[in-house]
């Protein structure tokens, strides 16, 4: 079937404006701009299958200016996915469709979810950073494709978008492509009221091949296209569009950024040559839009034969986890619990870690210029880099926005469990990324250290304070905060075991270990009773991380004097109100309850009763040693013990 690049984008183009005007909402902007690009990219040079949308070896294409989804939907509907009907395109920005106002990666053909600008553009790094990692284990037959990436001038702007590309051109990934919509406008204006920029040199500085395009010219897209596929670097391309292409008078202004044509739609199509009406295509053009996949389907055949005798990669692609990994973990839990260790929950999770990537070889992951500090680098680590891509360890520099995000990328791709690291009071430098992680349901780690006030002289600026509370805010995030070395193991069991991604907050102080028997993975249900009274309760300390060990000290001294209390460990408040209300009641108690965490006290307010108190921390902390820190705030046995007898004689 001859494809005629023109009509093949004058559908997509006109299905596009139908969503937004049959809606009557969204953006028909970049749409109308982008369609020539989009379309020479899917006939010419795309590696898919619309009826294996989830081939593992396909190419990936991320809009991380996610506001132009009603092109993305008409490429899919147009070259054939099932799941893409006209329906559900006339249903765009509705309910319950699967064309929702930005790509979310639920709906077949969209590899992540996008719309805060820059997201797609840092995951689109990750997702070919995960390609040449996997290309270099299993080799080109198996795992050989491209990841391209439309990016507008709003991601371009963003901070996180900078941290990207110079990462991306330190790595040299060469299967990274990147289609810049050059259109100038954004909702305020033309773009020279706030950047000077010169892309093609900021771009080249950072390692990267950059060509150039008329975006409505196809021999010229084609061209450039063409080129970047035998790059040995990254590559952008500067494609010259005009925004609202076609739309007359609204084109090449900001009105039609975000503003369905309205009044200007008949000028539209008739500057189309469109004459059928909305939601209505020529057979004609679906064949050729068909045309685009027959060569992927022909590839996945291909490939699938050749995967399907390769086990360790078809259990990569499933996601198992290794059985030498729940038994070396089962080992050194017995191990922790032998020895008792007195160590940060950093350090003991550095230990984990290693045993982990010693038999896990999906986990892969680094940190943000701080592995020595957030011992997530071990001995079982090895590093990523341009020359060889065998490794697993990946140093992020400082971009914790860009690893986030990056790590996301990983997760999406498949084949991979990554993880991420910096101090905790960091986690607000990557906030954006983590909703996306929460999101997108993605199976991935973050791990946190230095986790309270118990950083010390560093001061307020990186003693976390209301960051608990924050992470446990965001739907579809678990938050763990183990209590010693046992506690820390289960917690990356678990995390690894879920689905979704978990953050992992560990110390910089050491901590003893709480556990004292080899009982089954206590972390699983959030919460338990670590210390069990002789009788009936009289109160119930609640903890989580360092302060469980502050608890039991009360605990002990209470003991003594006759006083029957229990200590309940919550190193996953999120996962311990999942369980039933029945199951949370026999744990905490009918006794009055006081808990205790160096953070902000609103994560507790759920489970506290009026007769309860909280224990928190809600200003910020000081520069002084860890102790001095504790002393100042009321994290000390004494405390504890002034308050808990006041509320047993209340009671």
């Amino acid at each position: 079937m001859k494809q005629n690049f023109k009509k093949m984008a004058t559908a997509a183009r006109v299905l596009a404006a139908d969503m937004v005007e049959q809606a009557k909402s969204g953006h028909p902007g970049a749409p109308l701009g982008m369609a020539d690009i989009a379309t020479v990219l899917y006939a010419k040079f795309l590696k898919f299958n619309p009826k294996c949308p989830h081939w593992f070896n396909r190419d990936r294409v991320v809009f991380s200016n996610g506001h132009a989804s009603a092109l993305v939907y008409a490429l899919l509907h147009l070259s054939g996915y099932p799941q893409m009907t006209m329906d559900e395109l006339k249903r765009f920005r509705q309910k319950g469709s699967l064309t929702p106002g930005h790509p979310e990666i639920t709906t077949d053909g969209v590899d992540f979810s996008t719309g805060p600008l820059g997201q797609g553009m840092a995951g689109a790094v990750g997702m070919a950073l995960a390609e040449r990692m996997l290309n270099a284990e299993f080799g080109d037959e198996l795992v050989n494709h491209k990841t391209y990436c439309f990016v507008g001038d709003g991601c371009l702007m963003e901070g996180i978008s900078e941290e990207a590309i110079s990462l991306a051109g330190v790595l040299n990934l060469k299967n990274l492509i990147v289609l810049w919509d050059d259109n100038t406008v954004t909702i305020d204006g033309h773009t020279d009221i706030v950047t000077k920029t010169d892309m093609k040199k900021r771009f080249e500085a950072n390692g990267w091949q950059v060509l150039k395009c008329d975006g409505h010219n196809y021999k010229s897209i084609e061209k450039a296209l063409k080129k970047a596929q035998k790059a040995k670097q990254p590559t952008m391309i500067d494609c010259k569009t005009t925004i609202g292409y076609g739309a007359g008078a609204l084109a090449n202004t900001p009105k039609v950024h975000g503003t369905p044509l309205g009044e200007m739609m008949s000028a539209f199509k008739e500057n189309m040559k469109w004459t059928l009406p909305p939601f209505e295509v020529p057979e004609e053009i679906y064949k050729m839009w068909h045309a685009c996949s027959e060569k992927g389907q022909k590839a996945h055949d291909k490939w699938l034969i050749m995967a399907q005798k390769n086990p360790n990669l078809m259990g990569r692609i499933k996601g198992d986890i290794p059985k030498d990994l729940t038994k070396a973990l089962k080992e050194l839990k017995k191990q922790f619990l032998k020895e008792q260790p007195n160590i940060a929950t950093r350090k003991s999770g550095q230990i984990v870690l290693e045993k982990m990537l010693e038999n896990m070889p999906a986990l892969v992951g680094g940190s943000a210029d701080l592995g020595a500090s957030n011992l997530t680098k071990t001995a079982a680590s090895k590093p990523v880099c341009a020359k060889n891509y065998e490794g697993n360890y990946i140093n992020f520099g400082v971009r914790e926005h860009a690893m986030g995000a990056m790590t996301n990328g990983i997760a999406a791709h498949g084949g991979f469990i990554p993880y991420a690291s910096t101090f905790f009071v960091f986690s607000d430098y990557m906030r954006p990324a983590l909703r996306m992680a929460a999101m997108m349901n993605l199976k991935e780690l973050f791990i946190f250290t230095h986790d309270s006030i118990g950083v010390g002289e560093d001061g307020p600026t990186h003693q976390p304070i209301e960051h608990l509370t924050a992470l446990r805010a965001i739907p579809n995030m678990r938050v763990f905060r183990p209590a010693g070395a046992v506690e820390t193991l289960e917690c990356y069991e678990t995390a690894v075991q879920l689905e979704g991604p978990s953050c992992i907050v560990l110390s910089r102080q050491n901590l003893p270990t709480i556990r004292r028997d080899m009982s089954e993975n206590l972390v699983q249900k959030g919460a338990y009773v670590v210390r069990s009274p002789l009788k009936k309760r009289q109160l119930t300390f609640v903890a989580s991380g360092s302060e469980v060990s502050l608890a039991i000290q009360a605990f002990a001294s209470l003991a003594e004097e006759g006083v029957d209390v229990a200590v309940v460990s919550v190193p996953c408040l999120d996962l311990f109100m999942q369980q039933p209300e029945k199951e949370r009641e026999n744990i905490l108690g009918a006794a009055p309850r006081l808990f205790i965490e160096a953070g902000s006290s609103l994560s507790w307010y759920p489970l506290k009763r009026e007769q309860d108190r909280i224990l928190g921390l809600d200003t910020f902390g000081q520069s002084a040693p860890a102790k001095e820190n504790f002393e100042t705030f009321g994290f000390t046995k004494e405390n504890v013990l002034k308050i808990a007898k006041k509320m047993m004689n209340k009671n």
